[in-house]
């Protein structure tokens, strides 16, 4: 298995931390720099369509082992020899892995710590999140080899300014976490030895509220960015509208105004 699952690891502190709402994935290839290798590719969309049907998880962190979070596509699967059937169906699944993430219901967590390089950095910026370490750093080199990152650049482009995403993309150089972070690549960053920590309890944070309304704000960011500012106003409107029929909307506002804590059901029942 290149992919560990923490709540499958017999004992330690990782399974006790994460209890039945938080999954971790980790990536676990140290050899290969954690390689998005197709068997890679192929086992995190396994993982991750998994999760997304089981009620009780409310957000998934992904985090690696090793000096990389991971290094990209597997060169080893991309030379000639391999032929175009195979590079084309590498690329297609990387796409269906990155997409699956977007439409998950839960937050995914990326948790990162050392380089994060073209389809590793692909991964990252398709991420709802990003807890990275001070020592992190960003990359998309594939013109170091004559492979412009052009699938990477897709997600990237959709993080950072495109004079951010096209300066990376088209000198090949890194960026360090603080540089990714005012561009927008990473939502926060801590020291490496707390890395691990502040994602757990970013997912914990989110582990308190409703889960069906997560799902639901999560759907609607990603929709309406795509949409004009009109549009997607009053598509907000109605998406707003459609939660307030929700019960555990309801059981929210009820809760705040007699000052207590809510309790949620997590489904999609209305009232």
């Amino acid at each position: 298995m290149m992919i560990e699952r923490a709540q499958r690891m017999p004992g330690g502190d990782l399974a006790q931390a994460h209890g039945e709402t938080v999954v971790r994935l980790i990536l676990k290839d140290v050899k290969r720099r954690n390689a998005l290798s197709l068997d890679m590719i192929e086992e995190l969309t396994k993982e991750l369509k998994e999760i997304n049907s089981i009620s009780k998880v409310r957000s998934v962190i992904i985090s690696s082992e090793g000096p990389a979070f991971s290094s990209g596509h597997d060169l080893r699967e991309l030379v000639a020899e391999k032929g175009p059937d195979l590079h084309q169906k590498i690329f297609d699944k990387c796409s269906n892995l990155m997409m699956l993430m977007r439409s998950m219901e839960v937050p995914v967590i990326a948790e990162v710590h050392g380089v994060a390089a073209a389809a590793g950095c692909q991964l990252v910026a398709s991420c709802d999140i990003v807890v990275a370490a001070d020592n992190s750093k960003f990359m998309v080199p594939g013109q170091r080899v004559g492979l412009f990152c052009s699938t990477p650049g897709i997600a990237l482009a959709r993080a950072v300014p495109n004079k951010v995403a096209l300066d990376m993309l088209f000198t090949a150089e890194p960026i360090d976490a603080q540089t990714a972070l005012r561009c927008g690549l990473v939502s926060r960053i801590v020291p490496e030895t707390e890395v691990k920590f502040e994602a757990l309890r970013v997912a914990e944070q989110i582990g308190q509220h409703s889960r069906s309304v997560t799902a639901l704000g999560k759907a609607f960011f990603y929709t309406q960015i795509e949409l004009g500012l009109n549009e997607a106003y009053r598509y907000g409107g109605k998406v707003m509208t459609e939660n307030l029929k929700m019960k555990d909307a309801q059981e929210g506002i009820s809760a705040f105004t007699e000052k207590r804590q809510p309790t949620f059901g997590h489904t999609n029942d209305k009232c």
